[in-house]
This record gives C-alpha cells, sequence and structure tokens, in this order.
C-alpha cells in the first residue's frame, strides 16, 4: 500500500502535515482506535530500487545498509469521501523533540513534495477515550500530539479531558479542540533549560475530578515512565485504563532507541 503526497503545509516551527492520496491508499481501511498508526516504509540514501517495492523481494536481494527503514507514525486523519491521509511528522530530534538526529522519517518529510511517494502498512492502534470514564487525561509532547489531537475528537460531549503538552515554546502550541469540557496545560521547555521533571511536575499539581481516569502518556521515555508511576503510585489510576508507551529517548538516536525499546517496555510493565 502506498500514498502519493497532496499537499504537506508547516503547522509548527517542528511540525508538519503530510496529506497523502491515489490509488495506491483503495485498500486502507481505517482502524477503530484513536491512536491508529501506520508503519511507514523509507528507503535508506543509495538505495539502489524506487519505491513503492515489494518489500519481503527487497529484503532478501539488497545488503541490510539499503533495506527499507520501517518507522510507526499515527494516522491524524483519514478522509473516507476524499480517501486521503493525513500524517503529522515532527521535524527535528531523534524521532522526537529537542535532539541532534532527525531520524529517516523527519528527514523525508522534511523535504517532501508533492508526487513523492510513501509505502505504508497498517494500520493498527490500542487506545480510545472509553466514553464511560469520568475523566481523560492526556500527557505527552511534540511526537504526542498527533494522536492527543486525534483522540480529543473521540472524547464524549462534556467530559472532562485535560492535557497536558511539553514543546519547545509558544510558537509550537497547535490549536486542540474536543467535544470535551478540555483544559490544555502547556510547558515549555526554552523557559527551563536542562530540566527533565517538567511533564511529571505539571501532571502531579492536577486537579482531577473524581472517579475513574482513563490516560493517554506517550512521548519521550523517560517522561512517559515518570507519569506512569506517578498516577498508578500515588493517584491510584488502575494499570487498564492506562495506555503509556516511550515514542523516543533523550541522549538516543532513533535506531538506538528502536534497538532497547521493547526492553524498556517490559522493565516499566513490571514496575507496578
Amino acid at each position: 500500500m502506498h500514498g502519493i503526497v497532496r499537499t504537506v503545509d508547516r503547522l509548527t516551527p517542528h511540525l508538519t502535515r503530510v496529506v497523502l492520496g491515489g490509488e495506491g491508499l483503495a485498500d486502507f481501511e481505517p482502524s477503530p482506535f484513536s491512536d491508529s498508526y501506520v508503519n511507514l516504509a523509507l528507503a535508506p540514501p543509495g538505495a539502489p530500487y524506487d519505491m513503492p517495492c515489494d518489500l519481503d523481494e527487497v529484503r532478501l536481494a539488497v545488503a541490510p545498509e539499503h533495506r527499507p527503514v520501517r518507522r510507526r507514525y499515527t494516522v491524524r486523519a483519514w478522509d473516507p469521501v476524499a480517501r486521503t491521509l493525513t500524517i503529522d511528522f515532527v521535524l527535528h530530534g531523534h524521532g522526537g523533540p529537542g535532539e541532534g538526529d532527525p531520524g529517516v522519517a523527519a528527514a523525508w518529510a522534511a523535504a517532501a513534495a508533492p508526487g513523492d511517494v510513501l509505502q505504508l502498512t497498517g494500520p493498527g492502534g490500542s487506545y480510545a477515550p472509553d466514553p464511560e470514564a469520568d475523566c481523560h487525561l492526556m500527557v505527552g509532547d511534540e511526537s504526542a500530539l498527533p494522536a492527543v489531537a486525534a483522540s480529543l475528537e473521540r472524547v464524549p460531549a462534556g467530559a472532562p479531558v485535560h492535557v497536558v503538552v511539553e514543546v519547545d515554546g509558544p510558537d509550537d502550541e497547535l490549536e486542540l479542540t474536543s467535544p470535551g469540557r478540555l483544559a490544555v496545560t502547556w510547558l515549555h521547555r526554552n523557559d527551563h533549560p536542562g530540566a527533565v521533571d517538567l511533564l511529571v511536575a505539571a501532571v502531579r499539581a492536577l486537579e482531577l475530578p473524581p472517579g475513574r481516569v482513563h490516560a493517554f502518556v506517550h512521548g519521550e521515555a523517560g517522561d512517559v515512565r515518570a507519569v506512569r508511576r506517578h498516577l498508578l503510585l500515588e493517584r491510584g489510576v488502575d494499570r487498564s485504563t492506562l495506555s503509556a508507551s516511550g515514542y523516543w529517548r533523550r541522549s538516543m538516536t532513533d535506531e538506538a532507541w528502536r534497538a532497547v525499546k521493547r526492553e524498556w517496555q517490559a522493565a516499566v510493565a513490571a514496575e507496578a
């Protein structure tokens, strides 16, 4: 499955939106999850083939350094009438904010232009706001914004929903909307150089209504781990109502983080 780039728009200094269309998306079927994602296949520089390709054949035929690189990205929107797929890309740092290595998918998005081809598989997913929850909480950074924005659209009308997002500065804020009773806290890391506890401190300071909290905590791995511990051990949030995942890791390249992510997830899951 593949899409042809229709439009590319810079939403903020560090977030760009790519809209895909074309007959290569004819078989795309949306998932029921609001954190729905697709797996992108990107040819590394110097690859001796064009995209789209037969991924299995290419994997067997070329050297490891030329094999397609796979990256997972949130489906920001799917238009079933126009049959267009929208994906938002963070444009800096280790697959996440504030670091030096942009990652192969971010580099692709930074150079994307109408007519370019993007191969993908999926979608998958695991989270959607529970309509029976008493309160919704969504926490993360730029890398989680597409999933947060898509999930906010699925919160029941009038339901309390608190969002806490860390970004570089005011220019990186997005307009977020929801049928729910929305409260948004923006944290600017450039105002606190070197600080690594902005998210957990902000979540700890929140006054949540009584009842069952459905939480979505995604973004930098250390922040996710700290917020998860707080929610489980200090707030008493039920593990079954908490979706938590580290998308990237400070001081690690995209590849280095992918190599240890499974082990990290297992260690975090065993904590509480």
